[in-house]
């Protein structure tokens, strides 16, 4: 435990210096709640207006369209109350907080749009096919859709925004990011937005044919389309909500961030295991072995422990951490080299 000779320092600041890292984390929390309110306010109001705009034209892709919108504004709703379980204050019975409860309400709403938005959609879709009914007021459904288009382009704007600045803290593309991070709610809204957007392309197209032609079937074959696009959604997003759930650590960046921070404490001589786990948005749990600096008895090293626990745990995102001491003969973790701008502190994913 005590072949090397660096002298402890008492704990506190010294303690605490390692986990800022060679980036600032990126806050979430805050910039999640407006992603998630902005975009229930736009789907409701797109909602709303597609659904009249469906009843007067009879168009099928405009009904597709009502439907995913409608679907998408229940998932907000989804995605407001994960956020406001997982943010519970931890207790005797969940001493690390009930911060995965964000991946189960976000499962929810995921699953809610394949039931809701793809299923009315492709149902629909089909059903013109085989019993079609003729549109009219094709001037309306298109307002509609520039209305509807202006209000998605804002929402996705605030994903993406966020979606951005994440990405450049951690040296990614912002699809990677936005597929990688731990918070379920940017993710729900980014995919939620994108696959809007690309909808009521389609949706415009199939009216458009429709108009041209006097047939309902590029209409309704608009419709499937926009059903299917959202299954293809949905499943990413239960996919993703399914890892987080099982269990999954962070990715090797900040798994390296947070081990050359702990090698930058004064107490710590070298550390042998490292283990950081996703427990919710931007929260994790270490564990780990270290061998720590200079010689000491046992009651001084249990002592040293608490001091570098104290200071992870004053981490951001970092809600419980256990360490032990080093097995005789562990081989030591390496970081590897400084690349790029990877880093933050381990609750920054």
């Amino acid at each position: 435990m005590g072949a090397h000779e660096r002298t402890p320092d008492a704990a506190g600041t010294a303690a605490g210096r390692g986990m800022e890292g060679p980036v600032r984390p990126v806050d979430g929390g805050g910039e999640s709640t407006r992603t998630v309110v902005l975009a229930l306010l736009a789907n409701v109001l797109v909602a709303a207006t597609k659904t009249v705009a469906a009843s007067i034209t009879g168009a099928a892709s405009m009904l597709a369209e009502a439907s995913h919108s409608w679907a998408d504004a229940g998932n907000e709703v989804f995605l407001i109350v994960a956020q406001r379980r997982a943010g519970r204050p931890a207790d005797a019975s969940h001493p690390f907080g009930y911060g995965r409860e964000v991946y189960v309400w976000s499962m929810f709403a995921a699953i809610g749009l394949f039931a809701v938005g793809a299923g009315v959609s492709v149902t629909h879709g089909v059903h013109e096919l085989t019993d079609p009914e003729p549109a009219s007021d094709f001037l309306v459904a298109y307002v509609v859709l520039a209305v509807a288009f202006v209000l998605e382009v804002t929402s996705f704007l605030q994903a993406w925004r966020q979606s951005r600045a994440e990405a450049r803290a951690r040296d990614r593309g912002v699809l990677e990011q936005v597929l990688a991070t731990s918070d379920p709610t940017v993710r729900a809204v980014f995919f939620e937005d994108s696959s809007a957007l690309i909808g009521l392309v389609i949706a415009a197209a199939g009216i458009v044919a429709n108009q041209v032609t006097g047939s309902s079937v590029p209409d309704a074959i608009g419709s499937i389309l926009v059903g299917l696009l959202l299954a293809v959604v949905a499943f990413v997003l239960i996919w993703r909500n399914v890892r987080f759930l099982v269990g999954e650590t962070v990715d090797p960046a900040l798994h390296a961030a947070a081990l050359r921070a702990i090698l930058a404490m004064p107490q710590v001589a070298r550390v042998t295991q490292l283990r950081i786990d996703v427990v919710g948005a931007r929260r994790v749990f270490l564990t780990g072995a270290v061998d720590l600096a200079g010689d000491h008895d046992e009651v001084e090293s249990s002592h040293l422990l608490a001091q570098v626990e104290a200071a992870l745990r004053r981490s951001r995102g970092v809600v419980g951490v256990v360490l032990s001491l080093s097995e005789p003969g562990e081989p030591s973790l390496v970081p590897p080299p400084l690349s790029g701008a990877g880093g933050g502190t381990p609750g920054s994913r």
